[in-house]
């Protein structure tokens, strides 16, 4: 798998309250804001991103859903489908199958031998309704 960007995901009942923490903190800038998910990224250095998700939303796979349930891994990488085939080969659970979001990602959720959650992601443009929410600089092509 080559890698094309890292950061953890805060999983909470504060999304906005924990973004605004980070904001106002950490000097982060929010890179996509919705009322259950917010992107952010470092003032300082782009490299160095965050992201809050509502732990109950439903792109997170039910047995990890709660109010404040721990944490996801995202891996962005090139080739999402080749993942996806070579997780399956190699006998990964998967909790969440390939698919697209209307948010702007094509993705799969696996796990550790932790139940920590590995999301592996691909950037595609997203739907018209979330297009808006995107930062100008920052709208996945």
């Amino acid at each position: 798998m080559k890698c094309t960007s890292f950061y953890p995901v805060i999983m909470t009942d504060k999304v906005s309250e924990t973004a605004r923490f980070y904001i106002e903190n950490f000097r982060f800038v929010p890179k996509f804001e919705s009322d259950w998910y917010v992107h952010l990224q470092s003032s300082e250095d782009e490299k160095v991103n965050l992201a809050i998700l509502q732990g109950d939303h439903e792109t997170v796979p039910e047995p990890a859903r709660g109010a404040i349930s721990g944490l996801l891994l995202n891996f962005e990488v090139e080739d999402v489908d080749g993942d996806f085939e070579r997780a399956r080969a190699n006998d990964l659970p998967i909790l969440l199958s390939l698919k697209d979001e209307p948010f702007g990602q094509r993705h799969f959720i696996t796990s550790d031998p932790n139940g920590i959650l590995i999301d592996v992601i691909m950037p595609i443009p997203p739907s018209e309704e979330y297009l808006q929410q995107y930062a100008s600089d920052s709208v996945p092509v």
